[in-house]
């Protein structure tokens, strides 16, 4: 039953922004970022814990559950020291997501050509 609701949550989040793709004049880059500070939102005032905990990695995985990740890392650096935590306690929580899509795309670089469009 785990993996129906995640499935279910997840393709709910990508459906709901391929339809604001398709249907307005937004930009995927400015849907993205509408996503992931949705997620800090929802994360910030404990919300977003309720939807992971009920879909999993339905809700962690799209840009909604980066989002609570780093509203989740602010509120624990917060916690431990204080005002300074605003400013370190996102990118400390996200670090090992962030260096993963940098080795990852390197990776990618070294055994794929780019091409130019024509």
């Amino acid at each position: 039953m785990n993996y129906l609701w995640a499935f279910l949550v997840g393709g709910a989040l990508c459906a709901i922004g391929q339809l604001l793709i398709d249907y307005t004049k937004l930009t995927p880059a400015r849907i993205l970022v509408a996503y992931v500070v949705i997620g800090v939102i929802l994360g910030g005032f404990g919300v977003y814990d309720n939807l992971v905990d009920f879909a999993g990695a339905g809700a962690t995985v799209p840009l909604t559950g980066f989002g609570n990740l780093l509203a989740e890392g602010v509120r624990k650096a917060v916690d431990e020291i204080g005002f300074l935590g605003v400013f370190t306690g996102g990118l400390t929580s996200a670090a090992g997501g962030i260096c993963a899509a940098i080795v990852f795309g390197f990776l990618a670089a070294l055994c794929f050509k780019s091409k130019g469009k024509q």
